[in-house]
């Protein structure tokens, strides 16, 4: 076997890798409790599953091919980007809205300091 016919194999196992991440992410979505670990099993799981799929994708077409993708590395960057900040102020905005956290939750860090904010705002007023 040639070096080509490894890095093949080693794509190649980077996309299966994103696919077997894909299926944790959506077994997650279906588990969790609450928005907020069914986000973070969303955001975060799934960003990593596209990555390693389009990284996997991007190496067959440079080692195959021969043909180095600016719209996959540009892929790339905006996943990267863009699901967590979404994921992050999806969150903020059911927390803010009063969405409940499941029973098991053991600490909210995000309320103290949403109330001590709000306290100083009316303390400006």
């Amino acid at each position: 076997m040639n070096g080509n016919g490894i890095l093949e194999i080693i794509a190649a196992i980077f996309i299966f890798g994103g696919g077997v991440l894909s299926v944790l992410s959506a077994l997650g979505l279906m588990r969790f409790p609450d928005i907020y670990t069914r986000n973070h099993a969303g955001t975060k799981s799934t960003t990593l599953a596209v990555l390693v799929t389009l990284t996997g994708v991007f190496m067959y077409f440079w080692i195959a091919e021969g043909y180095i993708s600016v719209r996959l590395i540009l892929g790339i960057l905006f996943v990267f980007i863009t699901a967590p900040t979404a994921g992050h102020i999806i969150v903020r905005a059911a927390y803010r809205s009063g969405v409940k956290v499941s029973d098991s939750t053991v600490e909210d860090e995000l309320g103290p300091m949403l109330r001590k904010k709000e306290g100083e705002r009316e303390g400006e007023s």
